[in-house]
């Protein structure tokens, strides 16, 4: 069985942030961008290396699961490598594997284009910032992962295939915890990238990388082909998010996923989990 977070404290300040007059007034200063470049210079520095072993402590990360390495800054140990076997992506090439490590959430995208996440609707066009593209996935699915501080920070290609339509979009830099979620559009307020995938197993799929609260960059590899499991790229400092998009009747997902996210909770994934499979029938067809 897969662990289950039904409730999450949020993280100090949060609350305030989120929950508070005064805070609200302060939310404006530090989801700015400006604000996460500045955090993300220091981040890069030599200055930053002795946060290294307190965050390792605070956050229980067991550093013999990664490539030994010699850290010059923080950001280059927040963006560590995994041993790749403990990361392997599932051989069944119509097994749909998670990107990345963290925690899911999973919705059904109605026919107009809308998906609900915290009692807020979304639309994929206002994810997007394309009425054209988001057609495409109408009735279709949507799969969100949200990785935490003590998360692996790369994310992989979950098939083979070539890069379509890339795309940064502009915007503020909210954090992604659900105390956010419930009182903010974060998906489509946050800076995001996003990369059309032409897979070989799923369709066209939609990969957009979140950013959140004092990230300093999404890095991308600019790749026109890519291998199932290849990296794709990464997050440095902060929670972030990865989304996918599918297509009406290209995948579908593990029951559990869909269960547990009406229910208000997430699911923990490892990358390259298998967490369903090419050609099934669309979660929104089955329930409509």
């Amino acid at each position: 069985m897969r662990e289950v977070i039904r409730e999450q404290k949020p993280q100090r300040g949060v609350p305030f942030l989120y929950r508070t007059r005064l805070g609200g007034l302060c939310l404006k200063l530090v989801s700015a961008r400006w604000v996460s470049r500045l955090a993300g210079k220091y981040l890069d520095s030599r200055f930053s290396r002795h946060k290294i072993k307190k965050f390792i402590r605070k956050n229980g990360i067991g550093m013999d699961d990664y490539l030994p390495e010699t850290y010059k800054s923080f950001n280059a140990f927040f963006t560590r490598k995994i041993r790749p076997e403990l990361r392997p992506f599932d051989g069944d090439p119509a097994a749909l594997c998670s990107p990345c490590d963290g925690a899911v959430t999973a919705f059904p995208v109605t026919r107009e284009g809308t998906f609900a996440v915290k009692g807020f609707s979304y639309t994929v066009a206002s994810l997007l910032g394309s009425e054209e593209l988001a057609l495409k996935y109408c009735g279709g699915l949507c799969v969100i992962v949200r990785l935490t501080v003590k998360d692996y920070h790369r994310y992989h290609y979950i098939d083979g295939g070539t890069a379509g339509e890339k795309k940064f979009i502009r915007g503020k830099l909210h954090t992604v915890q659900p105390a956010a979620l419930e009182k903010r559009r974060v998906f489509t307020e946050n800076c995001r990238e996003y990369t059309v995938m032409h897979t070989q197993n799923f369709g066209d799929v939609i990969q957009v990388e979140v950013g959140a609260m004092f990230v300093g960059r999404i890095v991308n590899a600019e790749k026109e082909s890519f291998s199932r499991g290849e990296e794709k790229g990464y997050f440095e400092f902060g929670g972030s998010t990865v989304i996918l998009l599918f297509e009406r009747g290209r995948v579908a997902l593990d029951g559990e996923f869909f269960a547990n996210t009406q229910e208000g909770a997430e699911t923990k994934v490892k990358c390259g989990e298998k967490i369903g499979r090419a050609d099934g029938a669309p979660y929104a067809e089955k329930t409509t």
